[in-house]
């Protein structure tokens, strides 16, 4: 451990030999064992990227309210583009934050007989005000797309499996990209960015304005502060890969405390995932490992489903309410039937 409060791996120690790529395979298990999070450095992704993505992000969300308005979330039954102000709840509670979603570019599936999961196909929502968004964003997907299957070939091995045992089974991933801006607030006390929640999926990497603090995680009951660290993404695993461990990996508690007005914060958190129709086997893990699983945690309130795309459709069904009413009422509807 660091003196900060979560692990710090890098990712070049891969190239550099067969034993510098073992200790960071031990050093990535026993982080998402103990912690489920960690700070990681040596991506190979430039300053200059996270500057371009960084401006670009500050320029969409300085865009006059008609701009924005004109890609709301709303608009689109597959929950892309932007959600404003106090738009999103996690767990009921309103989060203060805009942001932009932004999926895989897909035809919307208009088969009645396709599950409903399928729903979240379809075409991205792109603000004609900044074009070069687009672009950006693009690049952005594409190295750390990289840098995602790195981390994902490390565990493997390190989980006693194929190397390849998520590229074998995770079919076309689907990602999402959030670029989000936390305005100040000048409560008392701290207010609810975003609220207390774990991923839906497998792995989040998280790019946080340099000199920013707010996000925290929970580790052993108690929330500890996870600040920026120059030239680090913040990494996590969620719900899909608890399950696929049986809870030798742990999905964890964060959240994002606002700052303090008239300061504010971007962020972008990366999120890669399997296949909507991908169910993740549940990994044959080495004796060892074995024993020190702990099970999957159980939530009545928040089931962890094997097939990603339920799990994914839960989440967005239940962040924007707005967007499900109007455009997945009957789902909206058999979901609290089937809740009573």
């Amino acid at each position: 451990m660091s003196e900060l409060n979560l692990p710090i791996l890098d990712l070049s120690l891969l190239d550099q030999g067969p034993e510098a790529a073992e200790r960071f395979r031990d050093e990535l298990r026993a982080a998402t064992h103990d912690v489920g999070f960690f700070y990681l450095t040596g991506t190979g992704v430039t300053p200059e990227l996270e500057a371009r993505l960084h401006g670009a992000a500050r320029d969409f969300f300085a865009l006059p309210e008609e701009d924005k308005l004109a890609i709301e979330n709303v608009k689109s039954p597959h929950f892309r583009g932007y959600t404003r102000i106090g738009g999103e709840r996690t767990q009921g509670r309103i989060d203060w934050r805009e942001q932009i979603d932004i999926g895989p570019e897909r035809e919307a599936i208009t088969d009645p007989a396709a599950p409903d999961f399928a729903r979240l196909l379809g075409p991205n929502l792109w603000p004609d005000a900044q074009p070069e968004l687009r672009e950006i964003v693009a690049e952005w997907h594409a190295e750390l797309s990289i840098v995602a299957r790195r981390l994902l070939r490390a565990w493997a091995l390190a989980l006693g499996a194929a190397e390849s045992y998520f590229d074998d089974h995770f079919g076309e991933p689907s990602t999402l990209i959030k670029i989000v801006r936390y305005p100040g607030k000048d409560d008392p006390e701290p207010q609810q960015g975003v609220g207390a929640h774990k991923d839906s999926g497998v792995l989040t990497l998280l790019w946080v304005e340099p000199g920013k603090g707010g996000l925290q995680v929970q580790r052993d009951g108690e929330w500890v502060d996870a600040p920026a660290v120059p030239g680090a993404f913040v990494v996590n695993i969620g719900e899909l890969l608890e399950y696929a461990t049986q809870g030798y990996l742990i999905a964890t508690n964060h959240r994002v405390i606002s700052p303090r007005y008239p300061d504010d914060r971007i962020s972008v958190p990366f999120f890669f995932n399997p296949a909507l129709d991908t169910q993740l086997p549940i990994i044959e893990l080495p004796a060892g490992l074995a024993a020190q699983a702990r099970g999957v945690t159980q939530d009545p309130s928040n089931p962890i489903h094997s097939l990603y795309g339920e799990n994914a459709l839960k989440s967005r069904l239940r962040a924007h309410p707005d967007v499900a009413e109007r455009w997945h009422a009957d789902l909206v509807a058999a979901r609290a039937a089937a809740a009573v």
